[in-house]
């Protein structure tokens, strides 16, 4: 399989894993829970929130949810829909429809053609100790906190260049980033590339730079680029500002 076929193959996929009738692209909603027990639009029972969980009361019986701050959600079913519990700061619903216009209307992501000079070798730089990071989000006045293991140090056109590291899956790292293209061929706020340390060694494959939820829809609470994590030069490689937002 050449370069750029083993990077389509790579992109359909990806595209076929956004295109889940429950996934990003399928939400249709946000809100925040308040301390009172109260009821949404369309959706069954009453939700609240403390300072420790979420609460859902519905025919009688009420389940608590208790989340890490900036991490996984649960979800319930409710009829053709899912809603997801999460917590950023405090705890909101989102619900999933597979009806969802964004989802409807998907004809996948535009992006750069693959080129392997965008295919980058780094060092990784594990700290002593995962830091904890702060950054911003796309929803104003929320943040995130992360741990951080590493970073990442590379070099191009003859430029050195840091990127913090954020845990990623499967034990390899997620970075997030900004560049030159921000905001110009692609999204403002943020793209993220996968990278698994190997030996002190890691790849940056920009070709697969993606875009966050927040790059398609509304409904999301994406997190900021750590400090320092914007490249001073234009990674014209990966995915571009979904049609969504053209």
């Amino acid at each position: 399989m050449s370069f750029a076929e083993d990077w389509q193959t790579w992109k359909t996929e990806r595209e076929t894993t956004l295109a889940d009738p429950y996934g990003w692209l399928a939400l249709v909603s946000l809100d925040w829970l308040e301390t009172s027990p109260r009821a949404y639009d369309g959706l069954p029972g009453e939700w609240w929130q403390d300072d420790d969980a979420a609460y859902w009361r519905n025919d009688g019986e009420t389940k608590r949810f208790e989340l890490v701050q900036s991490g996984g959600g649960e979800r319930v079913v409710a009829g053709d829909v899912e809603i997801e519990i999460a917590r950023r700061g405090g705890y909101l619903i989102r619900v999933h429809d597979p009806k969802a216009p964004v989802l409807r209307d998907f004809k996948g992501v535009p992006a750069y053609d693959p080129q392997e000079q965008w295919v980058l070798e780094g060092e990784y730089e594990p700290f002593d100790a995962p830091v904890p990071t702060t950054v911003g989000a796309v929803v104003e006045g929320l943040s995130h906190v992360y741990e951080a293991p590493g970073r990442v140090r590379f070099t191009h056109n003859g430029a050195e260049h840091t990127l913090t590291a954020f845990n990623g899956r499967n034990g390899g790292l997620s970075i997030l980033f900004t560049d030159e293209t921000s905001g110009v061929t692609t999204y403002a706020a943020n793209r993220q590339i996968a990278a698994t340390p190997r030996d002190g060694k890691v790849v940056l494959d920009f070709n697969r730079a993606t875009n966050l939820p927040c790059a398609f829809t509304d409904f999301a609470t994406c997190p900021l680029p750590p400090a320092g994590n914007h490249l001073a030069f234009g990674v014209e490689a990966g995915e571009k500002t979904p049609y969504e937002r053209g």
